[in-house]
């Protein structure tokens, strides 16, 4: 059964960095689209960080573009997102998404979101 699993999750203060690990069971991200989305109380999902590998260009969202970093490590099977400069607007379910349709722009991809496999999300919380 394909399953991705988020960690690293937690309450950090304001200003703080946390970096959030994605892993795969019976699922290579390698040559996926490969994302992070998030969903806060009362807030529409946001895509924040997309890779795809076919052109290999990231989007990020304005809200975390120069403060958050997607990467991958394909040995590993293990997506990261490294969160800097932590805000407490960035509280959200954080989870891991890929999607094989490498044919469409990372930006697309975190705009209308993917569904192909995707986490069951790790809770990061920040503190003002």
């Amino acid at each position: 059964e394909v399953e991705l699993v988020e960690s690293g999750g937690g309450l950090v203060q304001a200003g703080g960095s946390l970096r959030l690990s994605c892993t795969a069971s019976e699922f290579t991200f390698d040559g996926n689209v490969i994302g992070w989305f998030r969903q806060a109380p009362g807030k529409e999902r946001e895509g924040v960080a997309c890779f795809n590998p076919d052109d290999g260009r990231t989007y990020y969202s304005d809200s975390v573009k120069g403060r958050f970093t997607i990467s991958s490590d394909n040995a590993e099977n293990t997506v990261y997102l490294q969160m800097n400069s932590l805000k407490p607007e960035d509280t959200a379910l954080y989870y891991c998404a890929a999607d094989p349709g490498t044919g469409s722009a990372a930006s697309l991809h975190c705009r209308y979101g993917m569904d192909y496999v995707r986490g069951k999300g790790t809770l990061v919380t920040v503190s003002s």
